[in-house]
């Protein structure tokens, strides 16, 4: 099981080593006005070689521009790509198709092969959990036991002090088909899959029944965001689990654990849920519980009394007792399609950041705080302050909301969303989906000028204040829980950018910055802030 080591931002400043550069880029993205005719001209030369290698984002493209010609020549591509997938049977990528036309109004699109409901039941079709649904008779949580399996990943030998010792990674995992899939933890299988990892590296099982027989099996699909993977066994499963919802789990709702503590078989513990909205991970939220769990059982199912997986165990802190935490089972069935369309999963992003909309405390939507330049988002006309009210044609009324949605998305597809503006005008707008950057700030801090990339990295918006010193800023606001607010900075405050600095992995920035700080008595301060360059903010 992984150990989760929570650092504030400031802690990251002991890992950042010097790659340091405050040049800003010297191209951003301005949107082209494409009432002159050789602004058109030249988006219509970009788009056309991109029929060969994205098709989807040149038809984007094409419907921004409004060229009747180049529209036609997108549409034709991509519904040829749409057929071609059918009898390739590949479902899953014939299904972003088919949405990617959709959003953007393809005029024959009742001429096409397929409803959209049809695609989604062939995507879910290896998928039987998904419309098998939960039960609601009561069991002896004991007899589930035998539907859980010990993962063994075998790497070999490795050699300290001149001795050898076998190097083995174990967790847990569970059956989800009577034919053998699994779900477990991607860490847990992390060194198979790692295509940096030159070593030995092979995926075994035991049953809880013959924990002496270790079973070959293969990763099917692996999600590293959210922890997640799926593997195959040839071995028939002895008992298949159900899943349920986590939807309706709250603080002190009973929870029972299987798993192989330490590679101790056929584990059973039993807690409560501690809390259901814990940010660990840079999407979604996970579940906070106390039954006991330790190294060994990431990857095992978290049950109710009637035997439905809530949640899947994927970390605890080993000095803490009882503080352990495990993924809800709602992100396990929405990823579950691409799981089974196999490889890694990629992500799908807009672009943007933003925090839930309130008003007299009831949600009202995701407002947008950042867009980046020549996203998706940036292209379709989204704007900072605008709040995001539906996507894909389902209800925003919150981050999670949104980050629920683009769980069961894929890159290179276009979907719809409605949003109101600064004006209070509801507004409609087809969006682009790139895939997520592994560490989006840093994508962000690369294709924008400073004082925009401040916005989301440090939730400091600036203000240039000189021509001559281009560091030099003035804060303009600050946004409520950043790393700017807890590091007590205010509007109005004078800002001057001495240096920037990232680790080497690029997953932490510090700037050095001076400042006159108002809550200190308008002391002149000099400090380095710190801030991860991923985050549940950016969608």
């Amino acid at each position: 099981m992984r150990k989760i080591n929570l650092i504030t931002a400031c802690a990251a400043l002991f890992i950042l080593a010097g790659c340091t550069s405050i040049d800003q880029p010297s191209d951003v993205y301005v949107q082209p006005d494409y009432t002159l005719e050789d602004v058109r001209n030249a988006e219509i030369k970009r788009i056309l070689p991109m029929l060969e290698t994205n098709n989807v984002q040149a038809m984007f493209r094409a419907c921004l521009l409004g060229d009747e010609d180049t529209k036609n020549r997108c549409f034709e591509s991509v519904t040829s790509e749409y057929n071609k997938k059918l009898e390739e049977k590949d479902y899953f990528n014939a299904r972003r198709l088919y949405k990617s036309l959709h959003a953007c109004s393809y005029p024959a699109l009742s001429s096409l092969k397929l409803s959209l409901p049809e695609l989604d039941a062939l995507c879910n079709s290896k998928v039987p959990e998904i419309s098998k649904g939960e039960t609601k008779k009561s069991v002896k949580v004991s007899s589930l036991i035998n539907g859980t399996v010990t993962v063994w990943v075998d790497k070999g030998i490795k050699v300290e002090n001149g001795y050898g010792f076998a190097d083995r990674v174990i967790g847990s995992g569970f059956f989800i088909t009577k034919d053998g899939y699994i779900i477990t933890n991607n860490h847990v299988i992390a060194d198979v899959v790692d295509s940096k990892n030159k070593n030995y590296s092979k995926v075994y099982v035991k049953l809880a029944e013959d924990s002496d027989t270790k079973i070959p099996a293969r990763v099917v699909g692996w999600d590293p965001l959210l922890d997640l993977a799926l593997l195959k066994t040839e071995a028939d499963a002895p008992y298949c689990f159900s899943l349920g919802s986590s939807e309706d789990l709250d603080v002190g709702d009973k929870i029972y654990c299987i798993g192989s503590p330490v590679g101790l078989e056929r584990t059973l513990t039993s807690g409560i849920v501690s809390a259901t909205d814990r940010k660990l991970f840079t999407t979604g939220s996970v579940l906070q519980i106390d039954a006991a769990v330790n190294s060994g059982n990431s990857g095992g199912p978290c049950v109710d009394v009637y035997g439905n997986v809530q949640a899947i165990v994927f970390a605890g802190m080993l000095q803490y007792e009882g503080l352990n935490f495990a993924i809800p089972v709602e992100y396990l069935k929405a990823l579950l399609p691409a799981l089974f369309n196999g490889e890694k999963l990629v992500h799908p992003w807009l672009g943007t950041y933003g925090h839930t909309k309130k008003d007299l405390g009831k949600e009202t939507g995701l407002e947008v705080q950042y867009v980046l330049p020549g996203s998706g988002s940036s292209r379709a006309g989204l704007k900072a302050g605008d709040v995001i009210v539906s996507a894909d044609g389902k209800k925003v009324s919150n981050l999670e909301d949104m980050q629920n949605i683009l769980l069961s998305l894929a890159p290179k597809t276009v979907i719809t969303i409605e949003y109101i503006n600064s004006a209070e005008e509801k507004k409609s707008a087809f969006v682009y989906l790139s895939s997520r950057p592994e560490n989006p700030g840093y994508t962000i801090y690369t294709n924008d000028i400073i004082s925009g990339s401040f916005i989301p990295i440090f939730g400091l918006n600036l203000a240039s204040v000189s021509e001559r010193s281009k560091m030099k800023y003035t804060i303009k606001s600050v946004i409520k829980g950043s790393v700017a607010d807890e590091s007590g900075f205010s509007e109005n405050e004078p800002l001057d950018i001495i240096d920037i600095d990232f680790d080497k992995d690029k997953k932490y920035i510090s700037a050095h910055v001076y400042s006159k700080n108002r809550k200190k008595g308008y002391i002149d301060v000099s400090l380095v802030i710190a801030a991860p360059l991923d985050s549940p903010y950016y969608f």
